[in-house]
């Protein structure tokens, strides 16, 4: 099962946290893995990672800054000029600050946004027309328990939760969209996970004591238990799922 040997995979943001762990992972399966981050030394010392774990798909590290378009564009074109397609995107770039909705400046704002949200839309587009020439692709969103309509609302995290949200919908859309093509579209949406982006060693002990409560499990989720969902949405055996957005927070909604 999960299976994805002969699939070339693309994740964004893979240079540090989820998205190496997704990134590991999907090789693990068999994958060719383009690993590719705003920091190219990052996605270079993945790479390397992989070699010294003894993975033997093939991983290669690209440059990629998911906020501008041309950026985008010139990824896939690299991508597309050395493998010939893609057939899986991981669209987990993001970016997270704490900043008091009466504070937010513009520039925040639109950082922001064109992170977390546009780049998502634009890899997801990219990806989806190079995967229609072959009928078939996967394009797995990394959204937010903080993405609204959970009861999940983050103080201090109102840009971060407009994207997230927006990241949701437009997975929703892009499902129905892409269909007709082969292509499933479905978003992940973590809870508190061990990150240098949630930076748990960090957080005073109140605030992760708070986290931590409304948690069943009663503890901080790891990287690798956000890529399983991530490999299983990639697989065939997810053959029936798009459109979904599949929840890994430790119970934190059910509490």
């Amino acid at each position: 099962m999960f299976d994805l040997h002969n699939k070339v995979a693309v994740v964004t943001g893979a240079g540090q946290g989820m998205g190496r762990a997704h990134a590991l992972a999907l090789l693990g399966q068999g994958a060719t893995v383009v690993i590719t981050d705003l920091d190219m030394a990052r996605s270079e010392a993945v790479v390397e990672e992989a070699k010294a774990q003894g993975l033997s798909s093939e991983a290669v590290a690209l440059a990629m800054d998911v906020s501008k378009v041309e950026s985008i564009n010139a990824a896939f074109d690299t991508i597309i000029a050395r493998f010939g397609r893609v057939d899986i995107l991981v669209n987990n770039a993001g970016i997270y600050e704490s900043v008091s909705a009466l504070d937010i400046t513009e520039t925040q704002w639109d950082k922001m946004i064109d992170i977390n949200l546009k780049g998502q839309f634009f890899c997801a587009q990219r990806a989806a027309k190079e995967m229609m020439k072959h009928n078939w692709g996967r394009i797995i969103n990394i959204s937010s328990i903080s993405s609204g309509g959970v009861g999940v609302g983050v103080s201090g995290a109102s840009h971060y939760t407009a994207s997230k949200g927006g990241v949701i919908g437009m997975t929703e859309v892009l499902a129905t969209e892409l269909a007709p093509y082969g292509i499933l579209v479905n978003a992940v949406a973590p809870g508190g996970i061990d990150t240098p982006m949630a930076n748990p060693e960090g957080k005073p002990a109140d605030e992760l004591q708070s986290m931590m409560a409304h948690t069943p499990l009663k503890r901080i989720g790891r990287p690798e238990e956000v890529s399983a969902a991530v490999v299983f949405l990639a697989s065939m055996e997810a053959s029936y799922i798009t459109g979904t957005t599949l929840y890994v927070d430790g119970g934190w909604l059910a509490a």
